[in-house]
């Protein structure tokens, strides 16, 4: 069974792709950015504020799967400078504070609109 998960409380997906699927156990979230789900705009601050707005808008789209950020199993981290790795490490690590996810961290070439953050999660239904 394969269930399409949208909510307000996260932003609206950008193109052709939904906010994240519920199938055969586990909830597949798209990679979000920081864009502030109730105006709809980009956030442009730094990375820490860009990781701390995209961490919330996961938890609010997990939470609409009838899941949270404690069942994560594995999140993928997309940095436009690893020079931003400590900075964002410090925001997620608020958030997983025990037994956290499995996690990848790369340094990309570009992100959608220039974003410095990309973060995308799976977790147990």
């Amino acid at each position: 069974m394969r269930e399409v998960i949208f909510t307000e409380k996260g932003p609206k997906a950008i193109g052709p792709y939904s906010q994240a699927i519920k199938a055969n156990g586990f909830v597949f979230v798209s990679g979000q950015t920081a864009f502030d789900p109730a105006t709809g705009n980009a956030l442009t601050g730094d990375a820490a504020q860009q990781a701390e707005c995209i961490m919330e808008n996961l938890k609010a789209i997990v939470q609409a799967a009838g899941s949270s950020l404690d069942r994560a199993v594995r999140l993928g981290v997309f940095l436009m400078d690893m020079n931003d790795f400590a900075a964002v490490n410090e925001v997620y690590a608020r958030y997983f504070p025990k037994d956290p996810p499995a996690r990848t961290t790369v340094e990309v070439a570009r992100l959608p609109r220039d974003f410095r953050v990309e973060i995308d999660l799976i977790a147990l239904a």
